[in-house]
């Protein structure tokens, strides 16, 4: 018995789909939870947690781009992904061509959406 097995757009949103879920929820509690214990034990420790993610002039640095780019493209990504299987769940869509057009569409979506976002925080 022989198998042909092909990876698909689809396969790799759902793959994305929740890898993304679980990086927001762990880097996200994991952050929050840094930013918090950093602001209730004082000034210096603050100041700790911010030096991880800053320049000394404020701005951010490699980690903090990373960081805040990698969580950015996770939240649309994650979102578009979502949307996708909210119209599935109409029903529609289930056609292969369309379904993998979708597919290809939210990393299109997430990508020109975190580029966009990031170019508008510049502008800020």
């Amino acid at each position: 018995m022989q198998f042909h097995y092909r990876f698909s757009p689809a396969m790799l949103t759902s793959i994305t789909h929740r890898a993304t879920g679980a990086v927001m929820a762990t880097v996200g509690a994991i952050l929050l939870v840094w930013f918090l214990a950093a602001i209730a034990a004082g000034e210096s420790a603050y100041a700790t947690f911010r030096d991880v993610f800053t320049t000394s002039n404020g701005h951010l640095n490699i980690v903090g781009y990373v960081v805040g780019i990698g969580l950015t493209w996770s939240v649309f990504q994650h979102m578009a992904s979502g949307i996708r299987h909210l119209v599935m769940d109409t029903g529609a869509a289930f056609e292969l061509k369309t379904n993998q057009l979708f597919a290809r569409m939210t990393f299109v979506f997430s990508i020109v959406m975190t580029i966009l976002f990031w170019l508008w925080l510049g502008l800020k």
